[in-house]
């Protein structure tokens, strides 16, 4: 029988189920040549993808007409999503703790705050059973409007706005906010959707919680935002909370290499100190460096000479290289460029040194240490006019004097900034969280495989050798294929970190109902809300705990509450 017979009956099984409607079936494609003259023999619909990919959409008793075309190389199904975060719910034992016989937990009377890419506020996941919004407010930083009191840029929108918006045959030009990147949506799908847009199938983890979503600003592009307008929306979120006397559960699925990775920086103190304000819990994805060789990590002895070798790929009109050393070494350095042309000698009391090699400029600034660390930076800025840093690898010559300590750092921009194409040689995947998940207080999250109960290559990692202390990630939690809110209506997968951090972000909402809300635990929120999520954390994997990839576990929402219960009927709460 030949291979395409054995496929066609594997796809025609499924003739009733999912994959068909009114009779048609949907079919991807990988084919040559011209396809709209097979629609028209067919019947077919065509929708070309690329000058390689389609989707065919043809009635079912036709499919093995399809298999005749030479144009046509190879026929797959689409999967099927509909399960995956159900799936993902289950791993993380979510849904024993909404069930009314147990605890009946779903979010009701604690904020969730998204600090992302904005929100679609018109997904009916995002609404009540009456259609009003369940936004409390959304602000627009990148929007031009009445910003919110004590701030000065951006378009503040109440409820009331958006549930005009709502009633409009036009919202958008009622509440003219727009998540263009859809990852926001997402975001709050998993933490806090109602599933309406899937009869319940597909709720969030806290269904019922109340939403305020800052959509951040972005410098230029849609996927990238500064420091200030996160710790802006922090703020923004805690005095929201604080005013109308509620938790507040915390998402931020941004991230960034440019830091010591040490939680010393401003922006992350201030976030660490922000978390002990009010009754809050913020949690943070771990970012998806693990396996993007973007960190160097070395060792120098006194007089040795080590060379680092990195590739830059892609044209990247700006990177940076970040360098963090014991200030009591002395070092100097050297950039050599594809072509073979030498910065020269770099030493250390050279605070700003400017150079241009083949076409890329550079800066290389030697900081020094201040009130808050003992570290030094060394800051290596490539920028061009022209169509890209000078492709081709690049090598940094580390040359030692006196050394005291010898460790050192190194930090490429993320994938997100640069993608895999620009990478260190000799990558360390150890210390490839970005920040500000590197910052104490909060809630660090990693991802992993859920279905295939293993961890993932690019979940970020923390240090070896911390201290118990120190470990991050705190934990982790389901970051592949997670089905959830699609900007512009329906659902779609997603996968990394940035899925991860919403379900402990989530649970925290329910912890806190229990808890706050409903007055079985008037602390319940900051670190006692970490120390229960880490201590009931699923250690069922082949890895040490706790670890630099793993952190105390996995997401257990259902052994954290049980473990409240019992601590709680002992006094524990309040020793």
């Amino acid at each position: 029988m030949p291979p395409q017979t054995v496929r066609l009956e594997k796809l025609t099984r499924f003739e009733s189920n999912e994959f068909t409607e009114n009779g048609l079936l949907e079919v991807i494609v990988k084919y040559n040549g011209d396809l709209l003259s097979i629609g028209v023999l067919l019947g077919a619909d065509i929708e070309l993808l690329s000058p390689d990919y389609a989707i065919i959409t043809l009635p079912i008793d036709r499919l093995t007409e399809l298999y005749e075309f030479p144009q046509i190389e190879y026929i797959e199904l689409p999967k099927v999503l509909t399960f995956m975060l159900r799936n993902s719910l289950d791993s993380a034992c979510v849904p024993p703790v909404w069930r009314t016989d147990t605890f009946g937990l779903t979010g009701a009377g604690v904020i969730v705050g998204i600090i992302d890419s904005g929100i679609d506020y018109t997904h009916p996941d995002f609404r009540n059973p009456d259609g009003s919004t369940r936004i409390l407010y959304l602000w627009d930083q990148a929007s031009v409007g009445p910003p919110p009191a004590g701030f000065r840029s951006g378009a503040e929108y109440s409820s009331i706005q958006i549930d005009e918006a709502l009633a409009s045959p036009n919202p958008r030009a009622v509440v003219p906010s727009v998540d263009v990147a859809g990852h926001g949506t997402a975001v709050a799908g998993i933490a806090a959707g109602n599933g309406a847009a899937s009869n319940g199938v597909e709720a969030g983890v806290a269904p019922e919680a109340s939403l305020i979503v800052v959509k951040l600003g972005h410098t230029g592009n849609e996927s990238f935002t500064r420091t200030t307008e996160i710790m802006r929306a922090v703020k923004y979120l805690s005095d929201k909370a604080l005013s109308l006397n509620m938790p507040l559960s915390i998402n931020l699925s941004y991230g960034t290499n440019n830091g010591s990775h040490t939680g010393d920086s401003l922006f992350e103190r201030y976030i660490n100190s922000m978390c002990e304000r009010w009754k809050t819990v913020m949690s943070v994805a771990t970012g998806n460096e693990g396996g993007a060789s973007h960190h160097y990590h070395g060792k120098l002895s006194a007089n040795e000479t080590s060379t680092i070798e990195f590739a830059v790929t892609g044209l990247p009109r700006r990177l940076y290289m970040t360098l963090w050393k014991n200030f009591a070494d002395t070092v100097t350095y050297e950039l050599i460029s594809p072509s073979g042309r030498s910065t020269g000698i770099i030493h250390s009391l050279q605070s700003v040194t400017r150079a241009t090699l083949d076409g890329t400029e550079l800066s290389v600034i030697y900081a020094q240490p201040n009130h808050y660390t003992v570290q030094q930076e060394v800051y290596f800025l490539f920028s061009t006019l022209g169509t890209g840093v000078s492709p081709g690898v690049w090598r940094l010559i580390a040359r030692a004097g006196e050394i005291v300590d010898g460790e050192f750092n190194i930090w490429l921009p993320t994938v997100e900034d640069v993608t895999r194409n620009t990478a260190f040689l000799r990558a360390d995947v150890n210390l490839t969280l970005t920040l500000p998940s590197t910052v104490q207080n909060v809630i660090s999250v990693g991802g992993y495989n859920a279905p295939l109960r293993i961890a993932t290559v690019f979940s970020g990692r923390g240090a070896l050798g911390e201290n118990g202390l120190r470990i991050k990630p705190d934990l982790v939690a389901p970051s592949v294929s997670i089905l959830t809110t699609r900007a512009g209506g329906g659902y779609d997968s997603y996968t990394g970190t940035s899925m991860a951090s919403p379900f402990v972000t989530g649970a925290a909402a329910l912890m806190m109902e229990w808890g706050i809300v409903r007055g079985n635990d008037p602390f319940l929120y900051g670190q006692r809300v970490k120390a229960f999520l880490r201590k009931s954390a699923n250690r069922q994997f082949s890895a040490v705990f706790p670890s630099n990839q793993w952190g105390y576990g996995a997401l257990s929402v259902c052994e954290a509450m049980g473990d409240l219960v019992e601590y709680t009927r002992t006094g524990g709460a309040f020793s």
